[in-house]
Parts: C-alpha cells; sequence; structure tokens
C-alpha cells in the first residue's frame, strides 16, 4: 500500500510551480497524492514568507494540519517553500509537530526526505544554494487548460522591501530549449492557456544570453500548436520595450495582457524602494502600450504606507490610479520584512494609517472597474469556460482581459452542454462591479 501525501499551496504562483515539481517527483517515486487530509500518511505545506499576512497564513495552516496526528492517520509534517528557507531551524523549534523543514533549493530531494522523515529522522533540509529546474518532472495542479510556466528562478532587482533575492537569489534563466519542451508536454496534455511566470519576466535571459531573450522564447512557444493563450505576469515597466511592444501587436497568441508592478509613483518613493523606474518612465511606457495596442489590459500592484510616506506624496499616487484608470490593481499595506533595507528605514508608519490608505485606494478601484466593465457591454469577447455553477444555472469563464484567481469571470447562459477548456465567443450583456454577464454567439 503507498504512502499517501496531502499537499497544501501558498503564495504565489511561482511557489505553485515548485510544488508541481515536488509531485512529480513524489508520483514517480510511488507516492500517492492524497486529496484528504485525514487519510493522509504525510502533509507538506509549500508556505510563503513575503509578507506578514503569507506568514501568519502559514501559520495557521502548520497548526491546523498538526491536529492530525491526533485526529487522523498523519504520521509526518513537512514545511517547504519560502518560509522554511528564511526562518529554516526557528520552524523546527517553534513547531514539534514539524519533522522536517525543506528550503527551496532542496525540494527536489522531496521524494528521499519523505522517506527520511517516516523514520522519525527530524531534519531541516538547507544545504543547498542552487536548483536545477530543467530536469524535474512536473504534475500539474491547475485546471488541465491552463498552467503556469516558470522561466526564472530568484531576482536580481532588490528592491528595498523585498526578501525574495535574500530567499531564492540572484535571477537564474531556464534555457529556452528546456522551457519549449515543458511547454509541449502541458499542450499535450490538453493546456491551452500558458502563464508565464517569473519574478521578472522582462529581464529574462539576461544572465544566460546577456540581453532579454522574452520575445525570442515568446516566438518559440507560440509554435506550440495547441497553445491558444500566452499570458505573462510581473513585467517590469523599464524593461518594456518597443521590440517587446510590437512583437506582441503581431501575434494573437500573446495576450495583450500587462501584469506590471509600479508599487507606488512618487520620485521620491520609488527611489527609497530602490526601483529602476521614475514617474515619467511608468506614464511612458503606460501610454506606449495604449497607443501601440489600444485593447490592451495593464493591471498592477501598488504599496501603500511605505516608510516616511508623506500623506501629499499618498495622494499623488491616489490620484495617478484615478487619472490612469487602471483595468485591474492590487495594493497592499507595507510589510516591514526582516532583513530587508526597508524594515531599517525610519519613519515607519503606524498599521492603521498605511491599512487606511489600502482601502481607499481599494475603494477608488473598485469604482474605476465598474466603468471600466460597462464598457464592456455590447462587445464579443473569448472566454475559456471554466466551470457551471449549479446554484444559479450558468457557466462562467475568463476572458483575454483575466488571469486566473485574481481577475473577474463572464457568467452566460446555454441551452447545450459547454466542455470545460473550451473556448466560445460571447456578447456582453450586462456588468457587475467586478464580473461580466453574456450570452452565447
Amino acid at each position: 500500500m503507498s504512502t499517501k501525501v496531502f499537499v497544501v499551496s501558498l503564495g504565489c504562483s511561482k511557489n505553485h510551480c515548485d510544488l508541481e515539481n515536488m509531485m512529480g517527483i513524489m508520483v514517480n517515486a510511488g507516492y500517492e497524492i492524497a486529496l484528504d487530509e485525514y487519510v493522509a500518511d504525510v502533509a507538506i505545506i509549500n508556505t510563503c514568507g513575503f509578507i506578514d499576512s503569507a506568514k501568519e497564513e502559514a501559520i495557521e495552516n502548520i497548526l491546523d494540519i498538526a491536529k492530525l496526528k491526533e485526529e487522523g492517520n498523519l504520521k509526518a509534517l513537512i514545511v517547504t517553500g519560502c518560509l522554511a528557507q528564511r526562518y529554516k531551524n526557528d520552524i523546527l523549534n517553534s513547531f514539534p509537530e514539524v519533522d522536517a523543514v525543506v528550503g527551496v533549493f532542496n525540494f527536489d530531494e522531496i521524494d528521499k526526505i519523505i522517506g527520511e522523515t517516516l523514520k522519525g529522522n527530524k531534519k531541516a533540509y538547507l544545504d543547498k544554494d542552487t536548483i536545477d529546474l530543467d530536469n524535474l518532472p512536473k504534475l500539474q495542479a491547475t485546471p488541465f487548460y491552463t498552467a503556469y510556466l516558470k522561466i526564472a528562478e530568484g531576482c536580481d532587482n532588490h528592491c528595498t522591501y523585498c526578501a525574495i533575492p535574500y530567499i531564492r537569489g540572484k535571477m537564474r534563466s531556464r534555457k529556452i530549449k528546456s522551457l519549449v519542451k515543458e511547454a509541449k508536454k502541458l499542450a499535450e496534455s490538453g493546456v491551452k492557456e500558458l502563464i508565464v511566470v517569473a519574478q521578472d519576466t522582462t529581464r529574462y535571459g539576461m544572465d544566460l544570453y546577456n540581453k532579454p531573450a522574452l520575445t525570442e522564447l515568446l516566438s518559440e512557444l507560440c509554435k506550440i500548436e495547441k497553445i491558444e493563450w500566452i499570458r505573462i505576469h510581473y513585467m517590469y515597466p523599464e524593461m518594456i520595450t518597443d521590440e517587446l511592444l510590437d512583437y506582441i501587436k503581431s501575434e494573437d497568441k500573446v495576450l495583450n495582457y500587462f501584469d506590471i508592478p509600479i508599487q507606488h509613483i512618487n520620485n521620491r518613493i520609488l527611489k527609497l524602494m530602490g526601483r529602476r523606474s521614475d514617474r515619467e518612465k511608468i506614464t511612458n511606457v503606460i501610454k506606449k502600450i495604449r497607443k501601440t495596442l489600444p485593447d490592451s489590459t495593464i493591471r498592477t500592484t501598488v504599496i501603500t504606507g511605505f516608510p516616511t510616506e508623506k500623506l501629499r506624496e499618498y495622494k499623488e499616487l491616489y490620484n495617478f490610479i484615478k487619472e490612469t484608470g487602471f483595468d485591474r490593481l492590487g495594493a497592499f499595506a507595507f510589510s516591514k520584512e526582516e532583513g530587508t533595507p526597508a524594515a531599517k528605514l525610519k519613519g515607519q508608519l503606524p498599521k492603521f494609517i498605511k491599512e487606511q490608505r489600502q482601502k481607499k485606494i481599494l475603494k477608488l478601484q473598485s469604482e474605476i472597474m465598474a466603468e471600466n466593465n460597462k464598457k464592456e457591454i455590447g462587445k464579443t469577447v473569448e472566454v475559456l469556460v471554466e466551470g457551471y455553477h449549479n446554484e444559479y444555472g450558468v457557466y462562467f469563464g475568463r476572458t483575454r482581459k483575466d488571469s486566473v484567481e485574481i481577475d473577474g469571470t463572464v457568467m452566460f447562459e446555454s441551452n447545450e452542454k459547454i466542455e470545460f477548456g473550451e473556448i466560445i465567443k460571447v456578447k456582453i450583456t450586462n456588468a457587475l462591479e467586478y464580473d461580466l454577464v453574456g450570452e452565447i454567439i
């Protein structure tokens, strides 16, 4: 009887890719992935350690799963991911229920680690400082029609608020040949939407080819017939070149979806953040995108309450968001991450101010989105069908403008059965605050 392993995936899409590799390794080694934690012999919590809320979520999951050692079948609890890498032995010392801690460069040995853990060997596995992602098996954990493709590990940007370079090291791009090989396997398994991810996709290839090579990679990925949509996440404004925009305009498979984390717009704050862009560069690239690709979708993230942020600087950010009318936006209250330069800055703002500013921006964005959604009424759009609401009797799916889990959906009725994963045409008839309603053409 095979050992059953239950997995919990927390954090970003890059972290999710690591867990898919772990599951691939485990299945190849004869382990069984359990869908029910109560029947599992082993549980793996793949954690995020990026901001306070992510750490709190990870700790809650550790404590919840740990109870299964008394209530269920659980024999071993393993913690992996960024929190494991960052806090190392602290996790073993603080949570006696945890049997192993596995860093972000050691998860390729997860099959052996499980075996050691079941023998009663309690240990932290953190001795490596790099990992070869090119030759690892992968078990897709997203819906069959959508998959992430992680094109690089680590980051060279060194934003002062971010712990990722300390956790995952310098940027290390994967070779185009290896990425195309993985993408072809995904396409053969039924994937239609490929989501290209890295900490900074626009810097892809700088370390391998001494120049940005995202366009070259996309060109090869577009040759894969069964892939219909290619979506790019985490593009930094200063690296969005005319060449890249012209290529996206020329290739229908590459969606006009720009996920550009600007974080702020005030030049003093941007400099304190260690960002490479200033207000002028950010404004120019947004104008250039909208001129070159008028039907583009621009998503961004911003941070409120960065140390020393003055009220007028916050208002500058607020007004910029209002004027720009971003299609999608996430706002985060500044999180003081230990070990980062920003955590040591004087002028740390009270939590209530940071969160108050965050809430005001999110309220503004909800108003912007409601207005933007009204403009979609009457348009015919492609929708990737994702599911069916039994309660409401409607299908739902995402357009080219909406990424998985973070954006809105389109709801529509159909008298005929529609297969999930199909891409169909829907005419938009109504707009809600975040979602759209339509009818099949």
